[in-house]
């Protein structure tokens, strides 16, 4: 099932916002965009079970002492995360995506860590679980790696959420590296979006039951539409905080503005996770420009 004609207008209309006021402002989105990668690099590797927090992530990637004694691989998971995140800003307007791109992002991602898998998809006898999903076997993977790319580049008529979806839903399913196939496909996701001039999207951990869930439904049914809700929401509200800071306004949390303006908390949280307001989550918390003026009975 492809995305709502309601959510296309919506993203298109957002883009062309965006497009808009980014003309000269390109320095003030590079500095959004890094004071991010911390967030970003967090929730991906929660997502894989990794137990370093938040704070302690950006105490690794500002090279600060953490407090307790965290491993060595997850420092190195957290540091190779954030530099694969930082070069991709670049390197996504170069060249569309290919199996060398890919090999090269799990090659900087898994370096250090295992230097025996890093860079590689998996060969006779390296076959992989993820829950009741067996992957197909190695000797598969490179044809169906090359099949899925294929498949990305081919489809032009397909909206681009679709695409990338299904893309993130496959590339997950053929589970092709020993290791950091979640971390990969979801830098893959944000590699995507950027090589459309869209700005990247975070996946959250809090979230994580509901976009596991998508990759059961995509193998049971076929169909990828909780995936591009995922997507689709989730591309709002990287929008939305962009352009609040293209804007130049006071930015204050949720929480602050329903008591200023006398709003039902939980409606206001609910628009929030709905995209229905133009909200954003920094370091888990809801904002939303202060001047916003919004109308809860207006909403359909």
């Amino acid at each position: 099932m492809a995305t709502t004609k309601s959510i296309k207008e919506k993203l298109q209309e957002l883009k062309k916002e965006y497009d808009t006021l980014r003309q000269g402002k390109e320095s003030l989105l590079v500095l959004v965009d890094e004071a991010e990668v911390a967030e970003a690099v967090f929730n991906s590797n929660a997502i894989e079970n990794s137990t370093l927090t938040l704070k302690e992530t950006e105490k690794i990637l500002l090279e600060m002492e953490v407090a307790r004694d965290v491993s060595v691989r997850e420092v190195f998971e957290a540091k190779n995360l954030a530099r694969v995140v930082a070069y991709i800003r670049n390197k996504s307007q170069e060249s569309e995506i290919n199996k060398e791109i890919i090999l090269l992002l799990h090659k900087m991602l898994i370096g250090g860590i295992d230097d025996s898998i890093a860079g590689r998809f998996r060969t006779i006898g390296e076959y992989v679980r993820v829950g009741t999903h067996v992957a197909p076997a190695p000797e598969h993977v490179e044809r169906l790696i090359e099949a899925t790319l294929l498949e990305y580049t081919a489809h032009l008529a397909d909206f681009f959420i679709d695409k990338i979806a299904k893309f993130h839903l496959e590339f997950e399913t053929v589970h092709p590296f020993c290791d950091g196939n979640g971390r990969i496909g979801r830098v893959l996701i944000n590699y995507q979006l950027q090589r459309l001039g869209f700005p990247g999207i975070i996946i959250r951990d809090k979230e994580k039951k509901d976009y596991y869930s998508t990759f059961a439904e995509y193998r049971d049914k076929k169909t990828a539409k909780e995936m591009e809700k995922i997507m689709a929401l989730s591309l709002m509200e990287s929008l939305h905080k962009r352009i609040t800071y293209l804007q130049g306004e006071k930015i204050i949390t949720l929480s602050e503005y329903v008591k200023l303006n006398s709003k039902s908390g939980p409606a206001m949280a609910n628009a929030a996770r709905r995209q229905k307001i133009p909200a954003f989550r920094e370091k888990g918390v809801w904002k939303i420009a202060e001047g916003f003026i919004y109308n809860l009975g207006e909403e359909k």
